[in-house]
């Protein structure tokens, strides 16, 4: 591999398995690059332009992706431990088998994603929009999703064991063989979810709205 400023930074760039540790790529504009297998790891990426850009594999472990633009960009299998996502945008990204583990995704665009298989555990996702997004069997144990909108995910098979989800809107989620247990789902809205197999034991469900349009007490 050769040192970050053996690179052109330029949109479609040919970054493949590049060097770019700690770089700063403030606002910088990737769109469409090749990333796959690169070193990202603490480099800052906020309001970055990566938009179809291929990061399939690639290391952004402690980078900085706030506002970044990452719709539609491939991010299969990539490690974003600890990474700082807020507020961007990762609308249609494909994000499966992704390590997310601890990362921050506040105010997310996460519309449509693929998290299919992501491991989550610990991830910060308040806010964030999960609209119609692919979680089966996304690992989201003690993940907070306070005011998530989830409206029409596909959480099959997911764990959410100890998760956060007070106010957080599942009208129509799928939640078949979901693990649940002892999540927060106080004043939640699972209006229309379908629940089958869910798991659901030591939950807190107070002033949630139920599958069935009642409120629980």
């Amino acid at each position: 591999m050769g040192r970050e400023e053996d690179y052109r930074i330029e949109p479609a760039a040919d970054l493949y398995e590049a060097f770019l540790s700690g770089a700063d790529l403030t606002d910088a504009n990737l769109i469409g690059a090749d990333l796959r297998g690169a070193d990202l790891t603490r480099a800052d990426l906020t309001r970055a332009n990566l938009n179809g850009a291929n990061l399939a594999g690639a290391d952004l472990s402690d980078a900085d992706l706030r506002r970044a633009d990452l719709g539609r960009a491939n991010l299969h299998g990539a490690n974003l431990v600890n990474a700082n996502l807020e507020r961007a945008n990762l609308e249609r990204a494909n994000l499966e088998r992704a390590n997310l583990n601890v990362a921050n995704l506040d105010g997310a665009n996460l519309t449509n994603a693929d998290l299919g298989d992501a491991a989550l555990f610990h991830a910060h996702l308040v806010s964030a929009h999960l609209v119609n997004a692919n979680l089966v069997n996304a690992n989201l144990v003690d993940a907070q999703l306070i005011y998530a909108n989830l409206t029409g995910a596909n959480l099959t098979g997911a764990n959410l064991h100890g998760a956060t989800l007070i106010n957080a809107n599942l009208t129509g989620a799928t939640l078949i063989n979901a693990d649940l247990r002892h999540a927060n789902l106080v004043d939640a809205n699972l209006t229309g979810a379908i629940r089958k197999r869910t798991k659901m034991r030591g939950a807190s469900l107070t002033g949630a709205t139920m599958p069935d349009g009642t409120v629980h007490k």
